[in-house]
């Protein structure tokens, strides 16, 4: 059934231009369909328009009821769906703007970015905030200059921030290496759009993950997370950023523009000074220790600021010995290698498995990341309503993973990767189990699992739907 609707028309009748009617007739009319209460709206209304005039106030308001009586003489539907009461204070934001907000939480002082779709409204929100809290936003020439500025930053003392998309992305690899090579802390987040090349900037895809992962030259482990919802997009920030200055390494944070532009409520963040970035020490450096005194058992080294008395040291992407000079010998190349790898070797073993959503065992567990989170509890949810015996489990630290996952998955007949990137259709033409091509999550757990794991993705553009996945779910199971 398809309702026309006069709202133009509709709209003129309060104000001149229809343009700057149209969203609060539609919340009017919106507020009838699902029988919402319009006292709590209108609240809404003055408080938004406080600092306008009364006349703008009142305008607004005219359009919310006149919404609301035109569904209520015109439209033969209504339906009711009950409020979910809480006695918790709320915030409601989308990812990007719970990404600035964490930014600030964490202490973080600069954001160095270029602009570059769904990555941008980070900036934005930023910009309004960041400099009555002693930060700054620096809008970069372009992406290799916005993570250079980034890295120089954290170089200095102040872990900073560069945000960007996947051709950003790939045009900070080269500084990305020297990063990690010269052991600086920096805070990347990849807000993940359709791609290759400029591909689909407005629609949402998990394509990036391999890239972030290996898309490098030599070696280049990487400590990887994806947030699943948008308060984790808050709380994540934070956590890397501590992540990063504790393991001197780049943290990757894995958004898409499902989580960039969607909005959710969630409990109002209690800040914590212990949030917050230390000051910049600038206490004598201890000259008898090398500013790359790598632990053995650990990988890790104290990292000299500059300022320190004594800390001076050279900073360098060339290989280096653990003075920081410059060296070609093997055993220095071999032994500098062996100590960043084994930094992410130590903070595994910080981690703790995921946990199982659902039974412990079963005929079916899914595996997701990132925004797909709730799509898939959803659907392993109306699954198990029909007796199926599924399961999911959702990662947040893609590299490195979680322990336990092989543990996880022996105790179910089968698992899957469900992802929004690309994976071959196993009965489409030429495809073979020797040349099929997987999603890239299901790649990376097949390869460090050696499980037999399955895929189920598109890159329709738009986020999984439940449905989608529960039919999958049957066919999987036989039903």
């Amino acid at each position: 059934m398809v309702y026309e609707i006069p709202m133009a028309e509709e709209c003129l009748k309060f104000v001149p231009d229809p343009k700057k009617g149209k969203n609060m007739w539609v919340l009017g009319m919106l507020s009838y369909i699902y029988s919402r209460d319009l006292k709590t709206a209108e609240d809404q209304i003055a408080s938004i328009f406080k600092k306008k005039s009364q006349a703008v106030i009142d305008s607004n308001l005219q359009l919310l009821n006149a919404g609301h009586e035109w569904a209520a003489e015109n439209l033969d539907f209504q339906f009711e769906i009950p409020a979910m009461p809480t006695g918790k204070e709320l915030v409601v934001m989308n990812g990007n703007e719970a990404f600035a907000f964490g930014t600030l939480a964490a202490g973080i002082e600069v954001c160095s970015m270029y602009p570059i779709t769904p990555a941008t409204s980070v900036s934005h929100m930023l910009a309004e905030t960041f400099e009555k809290a002693g930060g700054l936003v620096h809008q970069a020439e372009d992406e290799i200059a916005a993570i250079g500025f980034a890295i120089g930053s954290s170089y200095s003392g102040k872990t900073a921030l560069t945000v960007t998309s996947g051709p950003g992305l790939a045009l900070k690899t080269e500084f990305i290496g020297l990063a990690i090579m010269a052991e600086v802390p920096l805070l990347i987040i990849d807000v993940q759009r359709g791609g290759p090349s400029t591909g689909m900037p407005t629609k949402i895809e998990q394509g990036d993950l391999l890239a972030v992962l290996y898309g490098a030259a030599g070696d280049a482990p990487k400590i990887v997370m994806a947030p699943s919802t948008i308060e984790e997009c808050f709380q994540f920030v934070i956590v890397a950023r501590q992540i990063a200055e504790a393991f001197r390494t780049p943290v990757f944070l894995l958004s898409d523009s499902n989580l960039a532009t969607g909005v959710q409520p969630f409990e109002r963040p209690k800040l914590k000074a212990e949030w917050m970035s230390a000051p910049i020490d600038q206490s004598p450096w201890n000259e008898d220790t090398k500013p790359y005194q790598w632990d053995e058992e650990t990988g890790l080294s104290k990292r000299p600021i500059p300022g320190m008395k004594g800390g001076e040291y050279t900073l360098t992407g060339l290989t280096h010995t653990a003075s920081g000079q410059v060296s070609y010998l093997p055993e220095v190349n071999q032994r500098s290698t062996a100590m960043r790898s084994r930094k992410i070797a130590a903070f595994s073993r910080t981690l703790k498995p995921p946990k199982v959503h659902g039974d412990e065992e079963g005929d079916l567990l899914l595996i997701g990341w990132g925004s797909t989170r709730g799509a898939i509890e959803e659907a392993t949810d109306r699954a198990r309503e029909l007796g199926g015996k599924v399961s999911s489990v959702h990662l947040r630290f893609l590299s490195p993973l979680e322990p336990g996952l092989k543990d996880i998955f022996k105790r179910f007949k089968k698992v899957m990767t469900v992802e929004i990137n690309y994976s071959d259709d196993v009965n489409a033409p030429l495809i073979t189990e020797e040349n099929r091509r997987y999603s890239q999550l299901a790649w990376i757990l097949r390869a460090r699992t050696l499980v037999d794991i399955d895929c189920f993705s598109n890159v329709h553009g738009q986020p999984l739907k439940p449905r989608n996945i529960l039919e999958r779910i049957k066919l999987e199971l036989g039903n």
